[in-house]
Parts: structure tokens; C-alpha cells; sequence
């Protein structure tokens, strides 16, 4: 069985999304958050025990740049550039979304990690 293909990619900066259509019609949003905290990079990956990535709720992509017809290397705003989304990767990704959300979400718990950005972007005094 061959994996769907991915025919669109589309960076929404505002709103911290990627929309990702693929040759069956699906289109699925997935958030750079979402994206980097499952990176398939062997940084995040470990050797089969992955890293909890955490305070990335703010995390952007920068740059999309094609690997092959296969896949994409996303750069995130914080320098991360080492994970390879492979169609397949992606079609998992987004077909699985809130079960991996919710297991993100549960792991932070259990391990006490937080999204929230290491450093307050947008302090304002006033």
C-alpha cells in the first residue's frame, strides 16, 4: 500500500500552523509546536528513548526546504534543523494528532515539564 503524497504545504506564521494537503484530499493543520515536539530527528528521537522536548508553545517554523520528492526539512526558530518529515511522517503526524497531543500532554504532566517559553517573549511595562 502506497502512503499518500503530500501535495501542499503552507506556513501560516500568525498562527503558528502548517497546513499539509495530501493527494487523497486531506488537509490537516498541525501546530510548529506539534511539529517540533515530534520531530523524527535522532536529537529528539534518542536511541529509542525520547527526549521530552518542552517550552516550545511559541515555537516557529522558519524555513521549509525540500529533501527529494519525499519529504521536508523544517528549521524552527530555535535553531532546531536536524528533523527529516518524510511524507509518511507527516501523514502519521496529522492522521494521529490529538492521540500524540494527548500523549505529549500527558508526559508533561508526569514529568513536570511546562510549554511555556523559557524566557516571556512581548514583556511590556507599563
Amino acid at each position: 500500500m502506497s502512503h499518500p503524497q503530500v501535495v501542499s504545504l503552507k506556513l501560516k506564521r500568525k498562527s503558528r500552523l502548517l497546513e499539509v494537503g495530501f493527494d487523497d484530499g486531506s488537509q490537516y493543520q498541525l501546530s510548529c509546536e506539534f511539529l517540533r515536539v515530534y520531530s523524527p530527528s535522532a536529537e529528539v528521537h534518542g536511541h529509542g528513548n525520547p527526549v521530552l522536548v518542552t517550552h516550545k508553545k511559541d515555537v516557529n517554523i522558519t524555513a521549509i526546504e525540500p529533501v527529494g520528492n519525499y519529504a521536508v526539512k523544517l528549521v524552527f526558530d530555535d535553531g532546531h534543523d536536524t528533523g527529516l518529515y518524510s511524507w509518511q511522517v507527516l501523514h502519521q503526524l496529522a492522521t494521529n494528532q490529538l492521540n500524540l497531543w494527548e500523549q505529549y500532554l500527558a508526559r508533561l504532566r508526569a514529568e513536570k515539564g511546562s510549554r511555556e517559553p523559557m524566557i516571556p517573549m512581548n514583556i511590556s511595562y507599563r
